[in-house]
């Protein structure tokens, strides 16, 4: 019985230590529609690092996955708590200051924050979020502000198709 025990523990500890690193620290995502296109295409393979362990903080143009309705959705964090949001003019304005986009492709139709929420800035604990591909995009302009706690991890490396494979950097 000893030797059987001996012969196991090294598994146990190895499935234990796995199950842990993918509820706390890590976990794959596979992205499902055409909402983050060009950065992230439909059936690609990505690693999050969860949110909330760690030293990882929330940033503009983090790329996040998003408990909502029932689902998990990929967007960008573009609005902070405690600032204003504006498109105009196919611009991006943060407390009315201009900030560049360079992973866009596709025009964003002119909105301000208080379309989306009827407040002048966001909210502490509240997110505004954007896919990359706007036209087509179930993102804040339609869901609203997002809740910290509703924001599951951030994308961090790609796994797959293997001629992608690397680190998502977003890109300021």
């Amino acid at each position: 019985m000893k030797k059987i025990i001996k012969e196991v523990y090294p598994y146990v500890i190895i499935v234990v230590s796995i199950i842990l690193i993918r509820v706390f620290l890590v976990t794959p995502v596979i992205v499902s529609g055409g909402s983050m296109n060009p950065t992230l295409e439909n059936g690609e393979l990505l690693i999050l690092r969860k949110v909330g362990y760690g030293e990882s903080k929330i940033e503009r143009f983090d790329i996040v996955t998003i408990k909502n309705d029932g689902e998990e959705i990929i967007k960008r964090i573009i609005g902070l708590p405690g600032e204003h949001i504006s498109y105009r003019n196919d611009t991006l304005y943060v407390n009315d200051e201009k900030v560049g986009e360079p992973f866009l492709a596709r025009k964003t139709v002119d909105f301000n924050l208080e379309e989306i929420c009827n407040c002048t800035e966001i909210p502490k604990g509240k997110y505004l979020v954007l896919g990359d591909n706007r036209p087509i995009s179930k993102d804040s302009r339609a869901i609203g502000l997002i809740d910290e706690e509703d924001i599951v991890g951030k994308a961090e490396f790609r796994l797959w198709p293997l001629t992608k494979i690397g680190s998502i950097y977003k890109k300021k």
